[in-house]
This record gives C-alpha cells, structure tokens and sequence, in this order.
C-alpha cells in the first residue's frame, strides 16, 4: 500500500498510484479495471486485487466504501455535466470525496481546464457510444489507416491538454499496439485487445450478468451469474405471490406475528372511547 494525501488533503493509503500506473506502462507491466456500481460490487473487485475500479462520479461514494483503498476512477458522464463550470465542480467534488482521477468524454479543451486545476484526467476515444452514429453504427474503428491515424490524432490532443491516460474503446487490436508507440498516454483496452497499458471490462459482462444485450465480442464471462440470478428472481416471485395469497386469505398477520395489548387494557380503551 502507498501512502497518500487526496485532492482534498486527506491522508489515506492506496494499492497502486498514478506513478506506479506511468512506471507500469513503461515497463510493459498489464494492469487490470472493472466498473463497479455499488458497494457490494467494489469489495468483491477489491478482495480479488483488481488494480483499478471505474465508476460514475454519481456512484462514487458507495464504491468507495467498498474498496476504501483501491485506486477508483469517477466518470464524468456528459449528459450530467453540461457546461464548463458543471463539469469543473463535479470533478472537484468527487475529487475532494477522495476519487483518484477523472474521466471525461468532452473536448481537449475540457481535459485541459481539469488537468490545469491539479486533477488527474482520462480522456475518452475509439468507439465512444455517443458518437457511434459517426461511424455508422457501434463497431470496431481502426481498421484502416486512416481512421487508426485520426485516434492518434485524438489521443494526442488529450495528452498536450495534461491527460495521464485515456479509455481507447472498441478500436482493431494492432492499430492500437502501433498507435501507443506515440503516446505516454495510459491506456485503458476496451475492446482494443492486448495494446492497451489496462485491460479493462465490464463487471456483469465478467460475471456473466449480461441482460436483454448480445454480449460484446471482447467480452467475456467467466461465470454464470444470470442463472443464479433467474433463481434469485423465481424464489422472490413466489414468495410475493404467497404474500399476496395469505393476506387475501385472512392467513397473514396472525398471532404469530402480532403484539396485543396488556391484561385489562383493551377494556379501558374501550371504556373511554365511549
């Protein structure tokens, strides 16, 4: 554990640090990040010594309690955040709550407004799904030269506003192992294969929790959390369908689960409601 102070000055220890995330990058050293949404799931990721938990800035302090010391990302979802000053204060204010960096989608200019202010900034490329009509729909990007040249292109700029690192989403696995020959950008792999510095995934994808979607091609499950949670779902169905049946019935509350007043009183109430 390494020993920290948080933007907003509170001592606190840490599994791995923005330094030893750059020192791992140079020295080919692969790194892992699950998102997590909720406490339950951040002591889980924890307990297995996942490096780095990704969750929204909404989220921020429920995960925390789960993982009081792993190195947690907030992300700064643009649809909350609208404008400059929405973004700056949102991203201190987790920051101040002890999140270790944060991540925007938003302009470099944005990165460069965050990064100016002392905070550790990811940015956000490849695939971002709100710009997936610009491709056409959601897929891979990358695949050719030119399109591989204009994520550089993106990367860089987020790297020259003082961004330490970058979500590369959804972009052909050897355009991103050439393309991070030119940056000191971390990278965070999702669904970009072996060239990114972090390999990155869901955590419902991982646990196979995956719903009413098609599971991603650079997904993986390595359990079956769905079928336990189909039973989970069946058991509680038939448990509020009894419910329901009991209280039509007049079975439930009976005396087993209710309380009468003491010897004599019930008289005296009656007394003196008339």
């Amino acid at each position: 554990m390494k020993r920290i102070y948080t933007y907003g000055h509170q001592h606190v220890e840490r599994n791995i640090t923005i330094a030893d995330i750059i020192a791992n990058k140079k020295n080919k050293v692969k790194m892992t990040q699950v998102t997590a949404q909720n406490r339950e799931e951040a002591e889980i990721l924890s307990d297995q010594n996942i490096d780095m938990i990704i969750t929204g800035s909404d989220t921020y302090e429920d995960v925390r309690q789960g993982a009081p010391n792993t190195f947690i990302t907030a992300a700064l979802f643009a649809g909350r955040f609208v404008t400059k000053e929405d973004i700056l204060k949102g991203a201190i204010d987790v920051s101040m709550k002890g999140a270790d960096s944060v991540l925007t989608p938003r302009s470099p200019q944005i990165v460069e407004m965050l990064a100016s202010e002392g905070l550790h900034v990811q940015g956000h490329v490849g695939m971002v799904p709100s710009n997936a009509t610009l491709f056409g729909g959601i897929r891979t990007v990358g695949k050719t030269a030119k399109e591989a040249l204009n994520i550089l292109k993106e990367l860089k700029e987020i790297e020259n506003a003082g961004a330490f690192g970058a979500e590369v989403e959804c972009v052909a696995e050897d355009a991103l192992v050439e393309i991070s020959k030119h940056t000191n950008l971390v990278l965070n792999s999702l669904g970009a294969g072996s060239g990114g510095d972090v390999i990155f995934l869901f955590f419902e994808d991982i646990c196979g929790e995956t719903k009413n979607i098609k599971m991603p091609r650079h997904a993986k499950s390595w359990g079956n959390g769905n079928k336990i949670l189909d039973q989970l779902n069946e058991e509680r169905s038939k448990a509020i369908g009894n419910f329901k049946s009991d209280v039509d019935s007049s079975k439930f509350p009976n005396n087993e689960h209710t309380i009468s007043m003491n010897d004599g009183e019930l008289d005296l109430l009656i007394n003196e409601l008339k």
